[in-house]
């Protein structure tokens, strides 16, 4: 299924971008843009703008940027669909739809996730009411887990018989099957998946209903004690956080997230105030689990025993901070205490605990240094080999140093010889892109943005040839094809490219047309003269000169015009002569 083109332009133009922003961050005027904090990650001041002219923002600390649509979808992370039908219903445009190859998934996933919260409304309700569920209710309070936080996170009861919920709950033996919540036995009867067990129904961010864990009661032998929904269409472990649709409201404010290993570790920390905690589903971190929680904060605490990730995983929370701009840190608890269990005992050392969360490396050479506590020259060395060891699989040699000389002081190992080491460093991680920046906003630049914002002042006096570099080449290239249009020359591009056309899209620093357009021209005419000095053709020599004649007429205003022309047009003709 998919939205006619026109009715999502009529949307687009529907809107003002500043008046849907301004609920979320209070905006300033600056130039043509406005100004504010961003809603999208913790600053303190404002490198967020806003620009209504051409629809678009950009922060230039996170790099988050759009229009209405994409403010819509990152804000309230929705797909692009529903983001288009949320501001259409704002601004009463009714839209029309056309057919298209998703038109069946889209339906078919809409109906699986509408049995999965019936699914979920049966456990609850079953946990809550059922006689058979008095041992469950016992087991949950004797945890700590009130009838009000039952409640809140929807925990169920799955109750021990063969086939109760795929009886009770009106669907297809199908979407029942497929959804993993039962199964067909060897006599062709449905049977239903989870029996006897608490479970505990996992949501997507968006709040949607996508899959189960369940555990047994303690004292029940000959059961796994935990058994977790299989991968189905609307749930995929590695993409799936427990906890995120109530942790990502308060994970914005905070720019914090934290990591457990369990469903009541994360009930544990929302109990004691700590209401950013999420938790994997049975799996380890991985780079998707980043990516989602990207969207939402840019420190993660990492509240398991992070040390026993191994050499390879440590590779991995390195990467990771590099390429997601990101930092990881390792929340530290008492030896064999789990955060549900201190939230009984100590609730309060649970938001200690996290506010003193460190460094991922500084965690794991701590842990080192406990374990090696001898002070004998012998133990001295191996340790510091073996911290050097653990600081070496750090990309970044700033870092390495800096804890070198920790490993010094700590051991008392030369540290000229630990910052040899730390030099070399184990290069096993491939440098990464840095994220936006801020921008060396040059001449190419200022000439881009006002094509953007001033078309007819100077699209004439621009062409391809009077960009150095590929991006920028490419990025005039759409603007022009577009005739200025960002949201279509953003439909041409991707990358560097698309990044400048952002960045330039939210500019708001006044500039001079004609200016700005003469330095590119003098820059591209040098660039040009200096690769002919060995032409030796007469009528290239005479074309040459009078390249020359023009350069020095650019800087004069009343030749500058003609100079110009000649000058563009001799930079187009050794384009076509080189093509």
């Amino acid at each position: 299924m998919a939205i006619a083109e026109d009715d999502i332009q009529r949307v687009r133009a529907a809107i003002t971008l500043s008046d849907l922003v301004s609920p979320y961050t209070q905006l300033r005027r600056s130039g043509r843009s406005q100004i504010g904090l961003c809603p999208f990650h913790s600053e303190r001041t404002g490198s967020f703008s806003v620009n209504d002219e051409t629809g678009r923002y950009m922060c230039f600390g996170c790099g988050a940027k759009g229009d209405v649509f994409n403010f819509v979808q990152q804000m309230e992370h929705l797909d692009f669909i529903a983001a288009v039908e949320r501001l259409a219903a704002k601004a009463s445009i009714e839209l029309h739809y056309t057919s298209g190859p998703d038109t069946g998934q889209r339906k078919h996933r809409k109906e699986l996730l509408e049995v999965m919260m019936k699914a979920v409304d049966w456990y609850h309700q079953r946990l809550l009411e059922a006689p058979d569920a008095r041992p469950a209710r016992d087991y949950l309070r004797s945890r700590g887990l009130s009838g009000d936080v039952a409640r809140h996170f929807r925990i169920g009861w799955a109750p021990d018989d063969w086939d109760v919920l795929c009886k009770s709950i009106g669907a297809p033996a199908s979407m029942l099957k497929e959804l993993g919540l039962g199964f067909e036995n060897k006599r062709g009867r449905m049977q239903d998946f989870f029996r006897a067990r608490v479970l505990f129904p996992i949501f997507d961010e968006n709040g949607n209903a996508v899959a189960f864990g369940g555990r047994i009661l303690p004292g029940v032998a000959d059961q796994a004690k935990y058994k977790n929904s299989t991968e189905t269409p609307v749930y995929t472990k590695s993409r799936t956080l427990y906890g995120l649709n109530w942790a990502k409201g308060d994970a914005i404010k905070a720019d914090r997230l934290v990591v457990c290993e369990g469903y009541t570790d994360v009930i544990g920390f929302h109990r004691s105030g700590v209401t950013t905690a999420v938790a994997t589903c049975g799996t380890a971190l991985t780079e998707e689990h980043v990516k989602l929680m990207k969207r939402y904060a840019r420190n993660v605490v990492l509240a398991f025993d992070a040390d026993n990730a191994g050499q390879g995983a440590a590779e991995k929370f390195y990467e990771w901070e590099k390429k997601y701009d990101i930092t990881v840190s390792v929340a530290q608890f008492p030896e064999g205490q789990d955060p549900g269990d201190i939230a009984n005992s100590n609730p309060e050392s649970l938001q200690v605990a996290v506010d003193e969360a460190m460094p991922f490396l500084g965690f794991r050479l701590k842990r080192l240094y406990a374990a090696n506590p001898g002070k004998s020259p012998e133990v001295r060395a191996r340790t510091a080999e073996l911290a050097m060891g653990l600081v070496n699989e750090h990309p970044d040699v700033n870092v390495r140093r800096l804890y070198a000389s920790e490993v010094a002081m700590q051991t008392g190992v030369s540290s000229a010889e630990l910052m040899r080491i730390a030099e070399q460093g184990r290069g096993r991680i491939a440098p990464v892109a840095q994220p936006v920046r801020q921008a060396a906003e040059g001449a190419g630049f200022m000439a881009l943005a006002l094509l953007i914002h001033d078309w007819d002042s100077i699209a004439p006096w621009l062409i391809e040839e009077l960009f150095v570099e590929e991006p920028y080449r490419l990025a005039f290239r759409a603007i022009a094809e577009s005739e200025g249009d960002v949201h279509k020359a953003l439909a041409l591009v991707e990358g560097e490219a698309a990044e400048i056309i952002e960045r330039a899209s939210v500019h708001d620093q006044q500039a001079d047309a004609m200016v700005e357009a003469r330095t590119l021209i003098a820059a591209a005419a040098r660039r040009q003269l200096a690769t002919r000095v060995r032409v030796t053709d007469p009528d290239e020599l005479r074309v040459d000169q009078a390249a020359r004649v023009a350069l020095a007429d650019l800087s004069k205003p009343e030749r500058a015009a003609n100079a110009a022309v000649t000058l563009l047009q001799w930079l187009a003709d050794r384009a076509g002569a080189t093509a």
